[in-house]
């Protein structure tokens, strides 16, 4: 395992390394939150499908992949879906606004009164996926150095907090590129084949498996759209992503390099079911699905190809904490923070020195990167955290999100009455039907809809003015003139 535990301990290092060249390049608020604005195709996407592509998306995949063979994809594919249908409809829109967080762009829309509640709701979402991918650590680290859970959240999540509270944006923009070389390395070229091969090919899998595991939809029709409403309709929304797209340095970036990001993610879906359908022929009575990645990885990978790949799986896990963190800190600083203490700010207009707004939002990562090791030590159940947050995102904020961008009718009271009603109903229907039901996300998301429009129709329409503003920034103008000059730079 020496050989393994060198390439795992480069990495590491490799991270903190990038974190402290990034802090070199974050000298502005639009440098640490967004990257000054300025990825290219290539880097926008490595770096998008990075964030999308996580502990869930990767151990989780594989184990549904050893649970229903390779229809357990599914999940993993409508991230994909969602990611395609936010870059081709959406993206070029968002990445015009030139806003830093979700709640702005609710605020532009609206006429600035949705911007604390909908942040509430989406910092607690951001924190929760933070949080369930700080747990996976264990699971890595436990595999690599038989690590007590606790020590191992620690660690992980300290190297995580360290780099990004370094460099902001740039940091994890810099590291995400490392990470999804090494997971398309690690899990496409190296792991899929020779898990493959070593199930005997796929006529042996064929053979000792049941034919529902070769079956498209053999993991249930009502699964797949529940899958459909919550990761499809959550990464057309969801901050993470969002502060990806702002990162883009033009819309034509934002479109096309998202689409090739979102393609990625559907060729690495069927990759990891696969790989799980053929731990179920080597192994097909593990004690848990989710064991199926770490057992095929430690007991049939050679020495160092071992170690790359868990170097893989902890990219996935840091890139989606790394993105889902610094998500965290804007919001909480952005949205809530500096809007409670009475200094509410234009969307996209800086005040101060650059280096006031970069120390601030440093402290505001370093405080949610503790909050979030916490958290994690204390929960042990990574697919309810993670249920909890997409069903709040989904159900509190998908139709004013989509709402302001589609229908000019909806008003501020409209988009208010949406979050409130649709957060309330999914946490009380999450209490009565159990955590992991569908009916909260399904309810929750219906009863929004109805308030929205309902609401919308009985208030007053949105003052034109705001809307003139509103078509102006999705046109790309009106932007201020120092959030302009930054992105020219």
């Amino acid at each position: 395992m020496a050989v393994d535990y060198t390439v795992i301990v480069v990495y590491l290092a490799g991270m903190l390394a990038m974190g402290w060249w990034g802090m070199r390049r974050a000298k502005s608020k639009s440098d640490f939150l967004v990257a000054g604005r300025r990825l290219g195709p290539a880097m926008y996407s490595g770096t998008m499908a990075a964030i999308v592509l996580g502990g869930a998306s990767t151990i989780g995949g594989v184990g549904l992949g050893y649970q229903y063979g390779l229809s357990g994809a599914w999940m993993v594919f409508t991230i994909g879906l969602g990611l395609l249908a936010l870059s081709v409809f959406f993206s070029a829109r968002i990445a015009r606004l030139k806003v830093y967080t979700v709640s702005e762009m609710l605020d532009l829309r609206y006429g600035g009164r949705a911007g604390v509640i909908s942040g509430v709701v989406m910092w607690a979402y951001t924190l929760m996926l933070a949080v369930t991918s700080t747990i996976a650590y264990a699971t890595i680290f436990d595999v690599l150095f038989d690590m007590n859970r606790t020590l191992a959240i620690v660690i992980g999540g300290s190297i995580v907090v360290a780099y990004s509270t370094l460099g902001g944006m740039w940091s994890i923009t810099l590291t995400d590129m490392v990470q999804f070389v090494v997971k398309t390395i690690g899990v496409l070229l190296l792991l899929l084949p020779i898990a493959v091969v070593k199930a005997g090919g796929f006529s042996e899998m064929k053979a000792k498996l049941p034919t529902e595991y070769f079956d498209p939809l053999g993991i249930g029709g009502e699964t797949i759209f529940t899958y459909v409403l919550i990761y499809t309709f959550g990464m057309l929304i969801g901050q993470d992503i969002w502060q990806r797209v702002f990162t883009a340095r033009s819309d034509t970036t934002a479109r096309w390099g998202g689409t090739v990001a979102g393609t990625y993610c559907l060729v690495y879906a069927v990759a990891g079911a696969v790989i799980g359908t053929a731990a179920k022929v080597l192994y097909p009575t593990l004690p848990s699905a989710d064991a199926a990645f770490a057992t095929i990885v430690k007991d049939e990978l050679p020495v160092g190809v071992r170690g790359l790949v868990l170097a893989a799986a902890l990219a996935a896990v840091m890139s989606t904490s790394s993105g889902a963190l610094i998500a965290c800190a804007t919001v909480a600083n952005n949205d809530i923070w500096s809007r409670l203490r009475g200094a509410v700010r234009p969307a996209g207009e800086e005040h101060g020195g650059d280096h006031d707004e970069v120390r601030g939002n440093r402290v505001f990562i370093l405080v949610m990167g503790v909050a979030v090791i916490c958290t994690a030590i204390a929960l042990n159940n990574v697919v309810e955290a993670l249920t909890v947050a997409y069903n709040l995102l989904v159900g509190g904020l998908l139709v004013p999100i989509l709402g302001g961008l589609l229908w000019k009718r909806g008003t501020a009271q409209g988009a208010l009455a949406s979050v409130v009603v649709g957060g309330l109903a999914v946490v009380g229907l999450m209490a009565v039907y159990g955590i992991l039901a569908n009916e909260p996300v399904y309810y929750g998301l219906l009863s929004s809809l109805v308030v929205y429009v309902i609401v919308s129709l009985a208030t007053p329409a949105t003052d034109p003015a705001v809307l003139v503003a509103w078509r102006e920034r999705l046109a790309g103008r009106g932007v201020p003139s120092a959030e302009g000059a930054k992105v020219s730079a």
